[in-house]
């Protein structure tokens, strides 16, 4: 077989590949990247009340004009979280204060052993506190893991039970209840 010929046939190879590729990633769900904003672009901003991004990403599925949404949880301040649609798909940064999508995305939280994102278990308290700032869910978990009287935990991040985030430790295990801005675990 010539050069030519060859070359030929490789070239014809990768084409079907990354055609077979991109059918294969069409199926595949676009899914909101968690701990990431996307700055710039902005068109619309509005609060959202409840605190859940599932509703950012429907408000923007519903506007012909939006490519893309950041939701920003609320602050340690008391200000509301915040939707914002955008007419740009604008490059992704890291940043803890949001989540961001594209159009049609919605919001698939991560799944993490022994974790429960986006879960509160109401009831059954041991005790509450107040994290320190810069604690996070691990915090909380290690908390009721040091604890033999604990058998779950909550973690209420900034802005969802008061100013700081709050760790909830159960002495009993209750029926989880999905909720923004909550993650809960069963330890024992």
């Amino acid at each position: 077989m010539g050069k030519g010929r060859l070359r030929g046939a490789v070239m014809a190879s990768v084409v079907v590949c990354v055609t077979l590729l991109s059918l294969v990633f069409a199926g595949v769900p676009a899914r909101a990247q968690t701990a990431f904003d996307r700055p710039g672009g902005d068109y619309f901003s509005t609060p959202v009340t409840s605190g859940d991004p599932e509703d950012c990403a429907l408000l923007c599925e519903r506007d012909r004009r939006c490519r893309s949404w950041s939701f920003s949880y609320p602050d340690i301040d008391g200000a509301a979280a915040v939707c914002w649609l955008k007419n740009t798909v604008p490059a992704r940064v890291p940043g803890s204060c949001c989540i961001s999508g594209v159009r049609g995305a919605g919001v698939i939280e991560p799944r993490v052993e022994g974790v429960e994102t986006s879960i509160d278990r109401p009831g059954g308290d041991l005790r509450n506190f107040e994290l320190k700032d810069g604690e996070s869910v691990e915090a909380c978990k290690a908390a009721c893991t040091a604890d033999n009287k604990c058998r779950a935990f909550t973690y209420a991040r900034p802005g969802y039970t008061g100013r700081e985030a709050r760790c909830f430790l159960k002495k009993e295990i209750k029926p989880p209840r999905r909720k923004a801005g909550f993650t809960s675990g069963v330890v024992r």
